[in-house]
């Protein structure tokens, strides 16, 4: 009696019965489909390799040959038929590898032509924006935030129209400030000359930021917390970290280029706020929510029209000022996020601004060396500096002494230029060597330190003296510093690291 498989339906080479079922099956066959399925291929019931049983046929018989290769001709027919199958798969393999290239060309064409379409309709929106905030400015009007693009309303305010309660607060900050300047003295224990000539770097902050692209282009540093600070960088992204528990706070998102600058807005009882500018033309704000420790998007604002090259926070602290490359530089309402001035376009793009301690005075530099120093009340241009016999550079930073004095801002291709605005004229010209570039300049706010900081690192002198203090150059270029408090310390951006120089604990 011959066995047959009961899934190839040939004689088995090694047959074994399922103790289940009572089949026969081929050993190999049937522990693959085991393996695969877990049960018997005839009855679907339930079936192990332990379930099978070895058939022991006589060795001495062999297999039988199927009928249909008992000869040579049906053996060449066999192949033929094999033959004839592989090449009718061949063919239709081919068929459908070209239909699904014919699919894949036509997808990809149809992608193309909707990215086309897309910045084309980008592109007709941007200009259609453009032309409808001209309009506004012109018939001093507001545009609505259609579309939820525009989290505030754009400009209303020309130049030398401040409402009357924004003109009250700068002159009741204006008369307090300048009347506390005159008596400012450094506190008992502020940092002096001595000190900071035995500053060394005390501490690293390391791997800030997306390593792609890299770099920290903007710093700030809290005051009401000195151990938190903002970080603005290449990768689109704001940080806020703790230097106490050497953690990251928040990472806020929502530009879509870098950083230009970063800045606190700390205030009692109220909310502190995180504000950004970038190279995508907006400025973002965050507040800080004590109950979650969360830091909130408050507002996005959209009114300049070309890259925000500067940031500065108002002495009152309900102000905001930006520059752009637009040639224009506004005032924002901390409170509800409104403009409430916009100026009238400048001959050069803006590339840096400074607001002066008291709050009177706004100041901003051009392409061409040349700083306008305005009026915030009138608008009205109150000086124009520019250095005598230098070849054209960007004025890309500037900083006002705290006690308003003095301006200081690059005043060439290698060196920073201190500017008496009482005169006005430059007082002194710090040269800094042919191959030194200066990315920022800053006062202390004793008013008795100026920094500089470009790609050969950190230079600090003594104002008045202008003795050289310290070189700060082991981290390689700086793109941005801060003082600490009581000028113990000095904060620094190099690369994707922040470093903190001091004295010895």
């Amino acid at each position: 009696m011959s066995f047959f498989c009961s899934i190839s339906g040939e004689p088995p080479q090694d047959p074994v019965v399922s103790a289940k079922s009572g089949h026969v099956y081929e050993r190999r066959l049937i522990t693959k489909y085991i393996t695969e399925n877990g049960t018997d291929p005839i009855t679907g019931d339930k079936l192990e390799e332990a379930d099978l049983i070895s058939v022991k046929p006589n060795p001495k018989a062999a297999a039988p040959r199927p009928p249909n290769a008992t000869s040579i001709p049906s053996l060449l027919q066999t192949l033929q038929n094999e033959w004839d199958a592989t090449m009718l798969e061949t063919f239709a393999l081919r068929q459908q590898y070209n239909s699904l290239r014919q699919e894949l060309s036509y997808a990809l064409y149809q992608q193309d032509a909707a990215q086309r379409v897309v910045a084309r309709l980008i592109k007709e929106r941007d200009a259609a924006r453009e032309a409808l905030s001209s309009v506004a400015a012109t018939m001093n009007v507001e545009t609505s935030a259609a579309g939820g693009d525009v989290d505030m309303v754009e400009a209303t305010q020309e130049a030398g129209g401040l409402p009357a309660e924004v003109l009250k607060q700068i002159d009741e900050t204006h008369q307090k400030l300048s009347a506390a300047r005159k008596k400012r003295k450094a506190p008992a224990g502020y940092a002096t000359a001595a000190d900071v000539k035995s500053y060394t770097n005390k501490h690293t902050i390391p791997s800030l930021h997306s390593p792609s692209p890299a770099g920290i282009t903007s710093l700030a540093v809290s005051t009401a917390n000195p151990d938190q600070f903002l970080t603005g960088g290449n990768d689109k992204v704001v940080q806020v970290y703790d230097k106490s528990t050497d953690k990251v706070l928040a990472q806020l998102k929502g530009h879509t280029k870098k950083i230009t600058h970063v800045a606190f807005r700390e205030r009692d009882d109220e909310p502190t706020l995180v504000i950004s500018a970038s190279a995508d033309k907006i400025a973002k704000v965050w507040a800080h929510d004590s109950a979650s420790g969360e830091y909130i998007p408050k507002a996005t604002i959209r009114t300049h029209k070309g890259e925000l090259t500067g940031l500065a926070v108002h002495p009152t602290s309900t102000l905001l000022a930006l520059s752009s490359a637009d040639r224009t530089w506004s005032l924002h309402d901390l409170t509800d996020f409104s403009q409430v001035l916009r100026s009238s376009e400048s001959e050069e793009p803006l590339t840096a601004l400074g607001i002066h301690p008291d709050g009177t005075l706004v100041a901003v530099g051009t392409p061409g060396g040349t700083i306008q120093v305005f009026d915030i009340r009138s608008g009205a241009v109150a000086a124009t500096l520019t250095p005598d016999g230098t070849a054209p550079f960007t004025v890309n930073t500037l900083s006002f002494s705290e006690n308003g004095y003095h301006l200081a801002a690059p005043g060439s291709l290698a060196s920073v230029a201190v500017w008496d605005l009482r005169k006005p004229k430059v007082a002194k010209t710090l040269a800094l060597g042919d191959a030194f570039k200066v990315n920022r300049v800053s006062y202390d706010t004793s008013a008795g330190f100026l920094g500089v900081a470009g790609n050969e690192g950190l230079r600090v002198f003594a104002h008045k003296t202008w003795e050289e203090l310290a070189r700060f150059e082991e981290g390689g270029e700086v793109s941005d510093f801060v003082f600490g408090a009581d000028g113990k310390e000095i904060w620094g951006a190099t690369g994707r690291e922040v470093r903190i120089w001091g004295g010895a604990a």
